[in-house]
């Protein structure tokens, strides 16, 4: 449920690295399900500087409105485009189709700085107590 080649954020953001030093980040599959529905995505556009952990955007469903956060410093070099008249992708394929941006790495090691795949079905199976 959780893939081992994503690290993860305790605020339910995923990333994997990709080819050339770039990421890939969505939300996990414990966030959509617990938002219910999702109905709209704003993401922030190309060339976006963002900070680790600093806020990037928001996903709002049926339920509520979430803020999302990035789960590494970098720019963003690329966006969902499909988020725009799919917005469902995140509960259907939230670790494929559903990704939301792509950035390009100012630090690798702030991987280190997130969970791995066993240590967020940890967190995960905390939250559900």
């Amino acid at each position: 449920m959780y893939p081992t080649e994503c690290r993860y954020s305790k605020e339910h953001e995923w990333v994997r690295l990709d080819e050339g030093g770039q990421a890939s980040v969505g939300i996990t599959y414990y966030a959509q399900k617990q938002l219910g529905d999702v109905v709209y995505v704003d993401l922030p556009p190309v060339g976006t500087r963002l900070l680790q952990f600093q806020k990037f955007g928001e996903v709002e469903s049926v339920k509520s409105v979430s803020d999302l956060f990035s789960p590494v410093s970098g720019e963003v070099v690329a966006v969902n485009q499909e988020m725009a008249d799919k917005p469902e992708l995140v509960n259907k394929e939230p670790y494929g189709g559903g990704w939301l941006i792509r950035v390009a790495l100012k630090d690798a090691a702030e991987l280190e700085k997130l969970l791995t795949s066993q240590e967020y079905q940890g967190l995960v199976e905390q939250e559900a107590h």
